[in-house]
Formats: structure tokens, sequence, C-alpha cells
């Protein structure tokens, strides 16, 4: 299926993005492919690729080998892993779960979130990967020092509870980048009226005002996470979902 990208044009001529890293080169995703299907890799990660398209994904966000990358909430790790293998030996990635994770245990397993970061990143020997317990409002980075943020599933958590939070995330965030740097974003997308906080899903312009009142730059958006047989009216967390939620794609830039 053919992905349909929307590029935001309000400067002319349309601005590319500029690499932030001198060492970054072109996702090579021929060898990222390798690796997602490498049998050290988890079968429950495996089977996610078909709905989550990692390598469309990071292709249509720019990241890049030789990247410093942050994934914020790591969770379990299932982009951790990803973007390991895609910024290569030259990139560092800090897959962020706070210690406070450490309680949080996944229903469908007997570990928590973070026991499973922890776990992927032994297992899949990802040695470019720096492991941060530390709160996003304490991250310990230098200012300016990141290429690349990617924000999945989880902004609807801070600006369904507190746009004036989300507001304060998103500052930290564009502080933490370099000029030039990138944040994917990646959510559930929810219905105007709804219930969005209970069941986890936000709306798309919400989430795209909330970035550009940030002072970011929204360079574009993507479809290709999108699922029309998603009734929006269900948590994100239905099985009858089987995690293959609609959910909305865009790139925002420091300028």
């Amino acid at each position: 299926m053919q992905q349909r990208v929307r590029l935001w044009t309000s400067f002319v001529p349309i601005i590319c993005i500029v690499l932030s890293s001198a060492s970054a080169t072109a996702l090579d995703k021929e060898t990222l492919q390798r690796a997602l299907e490498a049998p050290e890799r988890e079968i429950s990660d495996r089977i996610r690729d078909d709905a989550r398209k990692p390598i469309e994904v990071l292709e249509f966000l720019g990241l890049e080998d030789g990247m410093q990358a942050l994934d914020v909430y790591a969770a379990g790790g299932y982009f951790t892993y990803i973007l390991s293998k895609a910024v290569g030996p030259n990139g560092i990635v800090y897959a962020q779960t706070p210690s406070s994770d450490e309680n949080y245990q996944d229903s469908r397993t007997e570990m928590t979130q973070a026991q499973a970061l922890d776990i992927k990143i032994e297992a899949g020997k990802l040695t470019n990967v720096v492991r941060v317990k530390r709160p996003i409002s304490n991250l310990g980075l230098e200012q300016e020092s990141l290429d690349f943020i990617l924000l999945s599933q989880i902004f609807h958590d801070y600006h369904n509870a507190s746009p004036v939070r989300a507001q304060a995330l998103l500052r930290q965030l564009l502080a933490l980048l370099k000029p030039g740097g990138i944040v994917g974003v990646i959510d559930h997308a929810g219905l105007d009226g709804l219930n969005n906080q209970r069941m986890h899903r936000m709306l798309k312009d919400d989430a795209i005002n909330a970035f550009k009142e940030a002072g970011f730059i929204v360079e574009a958006e993507s479809d290709i996470l999108s699922n029309p047989k998603d009734s929006h009216r269900r948590s994100i967390f239905d099985p009858s979902l089987q995690r293959s939620s609609d959910q909305f794609l865009f790139r925002a830039k420091k300028p």
C-alpha cells in the first residue's frame, strides 16, 4: 500500500532536514531488516513489526546511522533494540525508563517493563545503548546533545493529564536537541468528543499544535500507521485490537 506523506509548506521553499551530526549517514534498510529478523530477537517483538512498520517509520522520521538518539519511556524496549541497530556502532541510544517503573508489571508477563528492557539490552548485546533510569525532567544529558528523539505512544499520557505538563516535557526535549534535531511522534488516534484520556488516545491536531506552541517546526506527517478498522471508541488495550490501533505519525524539528 502506498503511503501518503503530507509536507507542511508554511515556509517556501520547503525546508529539508539538515544533518545534525557530521558522522551520520543514511539509514541502511537492508542491514536493519536483517537485524530485525535475527534469531536472537524476541519473537514477541518480531510479530509486532507488521503493524508497527519500524523501518518505514524510521525512514520517514529521518533517523540515520551515527546519530545520538533518545527513546523516551522505552518501556520493554521494542524500539530501543531497533534504534540501536539503526544508529550502529557510531551512534548512541539513550533508553529512558524511570526507576519508578521498576514496580510496574506488564499484565501479560511476570516481569516489569524496566526488567524487560534491561534483559533486552543485555541479551541483544546492545553495547551502544545507555540505560537511563532518571525521570524525563532530570535525564542528566547535556543540552543540544541529541540528534533524534522518539516519542512512541506516550505523548497522550502527558497531554491528556495536563497540557501544561506536556508543554514542559516538549520544552525539555527541545533543549536537549541540537539545532535541526528531530522528534518523531507516534500515538493512538482519538476522536473529538470522546473520553480519549480513558482510552489512552488523543487528537492528532492537539499533538501537532502542542509541538508548534513549544517552538518546534512540524515538517511532515504520514498515514503509514493508520488503521481504518479501528472504531476509536475502544481503549487501546482492548484485546480485540491486538495492538493495531489507528495511529498518527509526524516529524517535528528544532529550528
